[in-house]
């Protein structure tokens, strides 16, 4: 069994980047945790309304992924970038020890969204063997209107692992639909037909009809 833990900037770029790689975790038995780093509040202009369907929302997906546990940092969304580095590696730090995590699922460092770069480089800072010796693997995902919209010409996604999530695609959009205004009709890139279309991509590249790719950062065998 691995303890793996799923980092996400906002709920659903997990089921975006590695939604089927979770699922398989949790069917070979793994002990898989979510962790959420932004949150919508009344506060930051969202209505009640919101953050009420909001929080049902990450009930429900967690309860569809069987996480053996949900971890909510709960700062402002959109304002990663403005918040001190020592606070994110705090809470990224935090869950990655309380956790015990041998695999590291992360956004990829050169997504559009600034929130993905901040998060990205604390979780890179947790994953120091000496402070944080349960790491083992470190993988990048990919997260559809994100990452192929990073202009940086060094900073492309080229993946070198590739998962199998054929048997686990349907249930991936069965999830993602949870997340009420997130997705829209092609072409947008959160659609179905978009979310298909990469898994399908992706899977070519592997010889299996359906994959997620990721890029290895770490691995200790």
């Amino acid at each position: 069994m691995k303890k793996v833990l799923a980092i996400a900037p906002h709920p659903d770029d997990e089921t975006l980047g590695c939604g089927g790689t979770l699922l398989r975790h949790h069917q070979n038995g793994d002990e898989v945790h979510w962790l959420i780093l932004t949150a919508v509040s009344e506060a930051a202009g969202f209505s009640a309304a919101r953050v009420q369907s909001r929080a049902a929302e990450i009930d429900a997906v967690a309860s569809a992924y069987g996480f053996a546990g949900v971890h909510k940092a709960e700062f402002p969304t959109a304002m990663l970038d403005t918040l001190p580095k020592g606070d994110l590696i705090g809470a990224v730090g935090q869950v990655v020890k309380s956790v015990g995590a041998e695999v590291l699922y992360v956004p990829h460092r050169y997504d559009v969204h600034s929130d993905h770069a901040a998060v990205f480089d604390a979780a890179a800072a947790c994953s120091k063997s000496f402070r944080y010796p349960t790491v083992k693997s470190v993988y990048t995902y990919e997260t559809l209107s994100e990452t192929e919209f990073g202009l940086r010409p060094d900073g492309g996604f080229h993946p070198n692992l590739f998962v199998d999530i054929d048997g686990f695609l349907d249930r991936k959009l069965e999830i993602m639909k949870m997340f009420a205004g997130e997705m829209g009709p092609f072409p947008f890139p959160r659609s179905e037909e978009c979310i298909r279309a990469l898994a399908t991509l992706r899977g070519s590249v592997a010889g299996v009809l359906a994959a997620e790719a990721f890029m290895i950062l770490k691995e200790i065998r």
